[in-house]
């Protein structure tokens, strides 16, 4: 009898860890999953089930879900912790919990979120709006296990009107680098709310930074490319002049040309540094590697930042280095204009009509000669 019981025993173990045979979903209700990212790293990703519109026995329910199947309201649903006295959302879904993950922290509806893995629930009205939840809780069955102390945020949304939705979906129906916009859409009602990453250029400037001191960030190009990345979003400048002066001077992976002269020079600027930011674009003009179109280009920003005079030099520098040319020229005529010598711009201008090689070109420099005829800023 003990040799027996053993036996019995062993049997009932063995067939314990036999893996649980995995059957169609219940209710036929498929298993679904929604991502979206925000820029290159920040995502929102939502996991549900979906129910449909027409009943397991074929009925459709259209315009009976909203109020009938998806009752209004906080409900007692007989089961798990849901009681009068503690009343349960609605899953916002079919089955098992609606999970929503946040891969950095982020906002909801204008109101903080942190990173992590939340159930979704939604308290549904006939009027007015609606009340989504986010709770700790994001592995229990359903509503059924809901405690409001559990709540992680709570936001009020509206729903609006929608075309018509068999499945209940999750859409993204707005996408952007730093936001998007989440809908629940089922039946003829959608129920958007705005997900958002206020820190979104912080994530990129933390993943930049990471790569700086990895391979990538031997790469004269890819510093540049960083060093500009904080430049043109002004994030990070201090850490991005520390790379940038790197990049230029560095004699082992560093590379002193037209491009990182500039950005080197943009980075002084935006610090504070004018007067070395000057002589940057100076050398930068100067350089080597420098093309008759970059330069003239450094001139018009110069006058764009007020620094009317050292254009000027720009663009005498551009003569020095490529000639009388028609470019050159017209950099000439904008830079003496800049600083209200009219005389010398209209004669520049006139020398660059003259050599413009297409009417684009042509037409333009004639309305810059009126313009300088009448003492007009041609900028």
């Amino acid at each position: 009898m003990k040799k027996l019981s053993s036996v019995l025993f062993a049997l009932t173990l063995s067939l314990g860890l036999i893996a649980q045979l995995q059957l169609p979903p219940s209710g036929a209700n498929q298993k679904s999953v929604a991502v979206q990212y925000m820029g290159a790293h920040a995502f929102v990703k939502i996991v549900y089930t979906s129910p449909d519109v027409t009943s397991p026995q074929g009925d459709s329910r259209k315009g009976k879900i909203w109020g009938q199947l998806v009752p209004y309201g906080m409900n007692n649903l007989n089961f798990g912790l849901s009681t009068d006295a503690n009343l349960s959302p609605w899953r916002a879904g079919a089955n098992e919990n609606t999970v929503i993950k946040f891969s950095h922290d982020m906002e909801i509806q204008g109101k903080k979120i942190m990173a992590g893995t939340y159930g979704l629930h939604l308290i549904p009205q006939e009027t007015g709006p609606w009340t989504l939840i986010l709770s700790h809780n994001s592995t229990a069955w359903g509503s059924y296990f809901y405690r409001q102390e559990e709540d992680a945020l709570r936001v009020e949304v509206n729903p609006v009107s929608s075309e018509y939705n068999e499945w209940l979906t999750y859409e993204f129906t707005d996408r952007q680098e730093d936001q998007c916009t989440v809908a629940l859409k089922w039946d003829e009602l959608s129920i958007p709310f705005t997900v958002s990453v206020p820190n979104n250029k912080e994530i990129y400037v933390e993943h930049i930074r990471e790569q700086m001191q990895n391979a990538a960030g031997f790469n004269w190009s890819n510093r540049d490319a960083a060093a500009n990345y904080c430049l043109q979003n002004e994030i990070n400048l201090d850490e991005a002049l520390e790379w940038q002066e790197a990049t230029v001077v560095n004699s082992f992976s560093g590379n002193e040309n037209i491009v990182t002269l500039q950005t080197l020079a943009g980075l002084q600027m935006k610090v504070g540094q004018k007067d070395k930011a000057l002589v940057t674009l100076e050398k930068a003009a100067s350089h080597p590697t420098a093309s008759v179109f970059q330069i003239h280009n450094m001139g018009r920003q110069l006058i764009t930042l007020g620094e009317k005079e050292t254009a000027l030099k720009i663009f005498k520098l551009n003569l020095e280095k490529s000639g009388d040319i028609w470019p050159v020229n017209v950099g000439l005529a904008r830079g003496y204009s800049a600083v209200g010598q009219y005389d010398n711009a209209l004669k520049h201008a006139k020398i660059a009509y003259e050599r413009a090689p297409n009417k684009l070109n042509k037409d333009g420099l004639a309305k810059s000669i009126e313009q300088l005829k009448k003492g007009e800023d041609i900028n």
